[in-house]
């Protein structure tokens, strides 16, 4: 038995792929195109384990994923593979378009081809397993409830739309096809490993380079976060036991507007690497202006999975910052490579 993990070599499924290894033996395939955010290194942890093979290709590459399944004959596909910055999808859509619905298109017609070989158990047992976000579903306003797997999808950014394309792209291959899938909507991850582009990474080094906290408009847009091991937790709970067809919310009960996580991010660095002068780091913090169409809420209702599934956050947002902080305090030379490498 194997699985094939596509995005591998990004923040969360090489999380997913280090975590894997903590619970089972069983061989995982590794696909990544190795794109500006996806680094080896972060599979370094597992790159010498005999149950790990690693591709590099992309998911819209459908010759190199026939070979995979051919050879390796998974019992589910896992897909993270995905562009996911949103800045960086109002700069360039294309990409955006071009990985997250035709890679996801091309990628599904290869699991229905190899699915439609299987027989009996087999066949019976494979899974796709979709990875999404919660910007599918639009922004929320400040009292109205988080979001729900019932929500009716209303991305606001070229980035939302084109995971929100691709979630209904896995949806109709299941309701046409048959094909066995599972989706995953989730809230903002932070952790180890993170690609220091995005709000908590890059806050933390540019604390410590001396640099500007760039902070956007007046800093009250309001995100849900969930620790990176809490959500793969999550993605492994909805693999083995969740109900084909079904979407499960993930999510961390932890909002907070990005002033305050800025902030708090400050105060951690106050204390565990202090300024050569004394002064707080909340010095730095500089209000930029805002992001076109920049949303200005999401939370996630997390309550299917936790009542259908079992899975709950182990991570307050406290415990999991002070943890990332520490990360990246002991492994400043990997944010040095990653960087260095784009």
């Amino acid at each position: 038995m194997t699985l094939l993990v596509t995005g591998s070599a990004g923040f969360i499924g090489s999380c997913f792929v280090r975590q894997h290894f903590d619970y089972s033996v069983e061989p995982i395939v590794s696909l990544d195109a190795l794109t500006y955010a996806g680094h080896l290194s972060t599979l370094a942890p597992v790159a010498a384990k005999s149950q790990h093979f690693f591709v590099h290709a992309s998911i819209g590459d459908v010759e190199a994923v026939r070979a995979i399944l051919k050879e390796h004959k998974p019992r589910a596909i896992v897909n993270f593979a995905a562009e996911s910055h949103v800045d960086r999808s109002i700069l360039g859509p294309g990409a955006f378009i071009e990985t997250n619905v035709v890679g996801t298109y091309r990628l599904l017609e290869c699991a229905r081809e190899y699915w439609n070989s299987l027989t009996g158990d087999a066949k019976n047992a494979f899974r796709f397993l979709h990875v999404s976000t919660d910007e599918v579903y639009g922004t929320l306003g400040p009292d109205d409830a988080p979001f729900a797997e019932t929500n009716r999808y209303e991305p606001n950014s070229p980035y939302s739309a084109s995971k929100a394309a691709s979630d209904h792209l896995v949806r109709a291959w299941h309701h046409t096809y048959g094909l066995p899938v599972i989706t995953t909507n989730c809230s903002n991850n932070y952790g180890p490993y993170h690609f220091p582009e995005k709000l908590i990474p890059l806050c933390i080094m540019n604390a410590l380079n001396g640099k500007q906290l760039p902070v956007y408009g007046d800093g009250q847009q309001i995100r849900d976060w969930l620790f990176v091991e809490d959500h793969t937790r999550g993605i492994r709970a909805a693999l083995e036991q969740g109900s084909v067809g079904e979407t499960y919310n993930i999510g961390g009960w932890n909002e907070k507007a990005n002033l305050d996580v800025v902030r708090l991010i400050c105060s951690l660095l106050d204390e565990l690497q202090p300024r050569a002068d004394g002064i707080s780091y909340s010095t730095q913090i500089a209000f930029v202006t805002d992001r076109p169409g920049h949303d200005r809420r999401y939370a996630i209702d997390a309550r299917k999975i936790e009542r259908e599934l079992g899975w709950k956050p182990a991570e307050t947002f406290e415990t999991g910052i002070q943890k990332t902080v520490q990360w990246y305090l002991a492994n400043q030379a990997w944010v040095d490579e990653v960087t260095a490498a784009r």
